[in-house]
């Protein structure tokens, strides 16, 4: 059964009239998503640092975001987690996952540097792609001065930032030139057909819909040829060996939901180390959620345990 504050939260959105995020213009849509992000999301914990950066990019630059966690000294070189927002390939931005990336930070004790990719429909598929890998690439190659350990980078996201992190993780295995250590994926698209079955069992009531969906795909994507592309759907790539340890985490009640799972299941199939965890009574989204949604804490505590683990472990 659905989490009774998931249910009481969708209730909630009901009765207030929210508009349906594939009503909205993009530019609304990111206006509505950064505005609305306070009702449910815990305030932001303080860190040692928060700076504001730019990457060079093949499409120009590229504003990142660094946080290093409470506690740690100055001339620390920390590990590092690249972290890519949801948000559709459309919407999102560096303050929609600030609480999000500061938790993780403190959580895991590791520098965030969080992506602001450029998005749809300004920046149609592979941009965003190109932005991803082009980030990734530009921390470790600013190691250094960032005060962070290149040998231990891990990638991370949510929703599309998710398939973002998933994709930077093969290409970066088939160019051998950036060692990742770790792939976090929340909730994580990864198939642009949209042919699971989870796409109609809950592609209504839950937040994220199907409209919503194919507004986001539609945005993002303006080619059928592309939904193949496993750039686009990492799922659909034909050799998924050799890649980083990865967590999955999915929801119940998510239209994603199964196109997650079979990314974890390919990925162990493959002779990876994957680890998948469903909140079986949890809505898309619901990680940011945690002012309204308990679940939404357990969800960001084990991401952090797992990438402090997981960076720990990496050779260095």
């Amino acid at each position: 059964m659905l989490h009774p504050q998931a249910r009481a939260l969708l209730d909630f959105i009901e009765k207030s009239g929210v508009p349906p995020t594939h009503t909205l213009t993009p530019a609304e849509a990111r206006a509505f998503y950064r505005e609305r992000r306070a009702a449910t999301q815990p305030a932001p914990p303080a860190v040692a640092q928060v700076r504001d950066l730019r990457a060079s990019g093949p499409h120009g630059d590229i504003p990142l975001r660094l946080y290093r966690p409470l506690g740690a000294a100055e001339g620390d070189a920390l590990p590092v987690l690249v972290y890519y927002h949801g948000g559709g390939w459309v919407i999102g931005d560096l303050d929609t996952h600030d609480t999000l990336c500061r938790e993780l930070a403190n959580g895991a004790g590791c520098a965030v540097v969080a992506v602001d990719y450029r998005m749809g429909p300004e920046h149609r598929f592979p941009a965003a792609v190109d932005d991803a890998l082009a980030a990734a690439r530009w921390v470790r190659g600013q190691a250094d001065s960032l005060g962070i350990d290149a040998d231990r980078l891990a990638v991370g996201g949510d929703s599309a930032g998710g398939n973002l992190a998933a994709v930077v993780a093969i290409a970066a295995r088939d160019a051998g030139d950036l060692p990742i250590a770790f792939q976090l994926l929340i909730y994580p698209a990864t198939d642009m057909r949209r042919g699971h079955a989870s796409h109609s069992t809950n592609g209504q009531g839950y937040l994220l819909t199907a409209d919503t969906i194919r507004y986001f795909h539609d945005h993002y994507i303006d080619a059928p040829r592309h939904d193949l592309d496993w750039r686009a759907s990492p799922l659909l790539h034909p050799d998924l060996s050799k890649l980083p340890p990865a967590l999955v985490i999915t929801a119940g009640y998510d239209p994603l939901r199964d196109e997650g799972l079979d990314y974890a299941r390919a990925l162990t199939a493959a002779g990876n180390r994957a680890s998948c965890v469903c909140f079986e009574r949890q809505i898309h989204g619901f990680i940011l959620m945690g002012k309204v949604l308990d679940e939404a804490s357990t969800a960001v505590a084990l991401c952090a345990v797992e990438l402090r683990r997981a960076l720990a472990l990496a050779p260095r």
